[in-house]
């Protein structure tokens, strides 16, 4: 079964709330709508991927300059290094472990959503 990411956003009105799309070996690809500040994490054990499909998207970091994307923008945030996206009005797809958590080391928030599996056979 194929799924079209863009049909798909038109049933996502949620923000910061991961919806699976496809898993590869042991990766997920997930889709969301973000807009706003999320939280300073990282994830300890993993990169993470963002690629913009629409709107701009800057990454935050402590220890180093922002990166600034815009739709068809890829970039892998390295394993262990803490980021906070800032979004403005974007739909993004994510590459990451399957076990990932959206807000990594961070403590439970508001913004900690377990993934949406509803475009997913699983």
């Amino acid at each position: 079964m194929s799924i079209s990411i863009p049909n798909s956003f038109n049933d996502i009105t949620d923000t910061w709330a991961p919806h699976l799309v496809a898993s590869v070996n042991g990766q997920h690809v997930k889709i969301a709508r973000i807009d706003g500040c999320f939280v300073f994490h990282s994830h300890p054990e993993s990169d993470e991927l963002f690629y913009v499909l629409t709107g701009n998207l800057t990454m935050r970091f402590e220890d180093r300059e922002d990166i600034h994307m815009k739709a068809g923008d890829v970039y892998v945030v390295p394993k262990g290094v803490q980021h906070c996206p800032v979004a403005d009005n974007a739909q993004i797809m994510l590459v990451e472990a399957a076990e990932t958590i959206n807000t990594g080391d961070a403590p439970a928030s508001e913004r900690t959503r377990a993934v949406n599996k509803r475009f997913h056979g699983d």
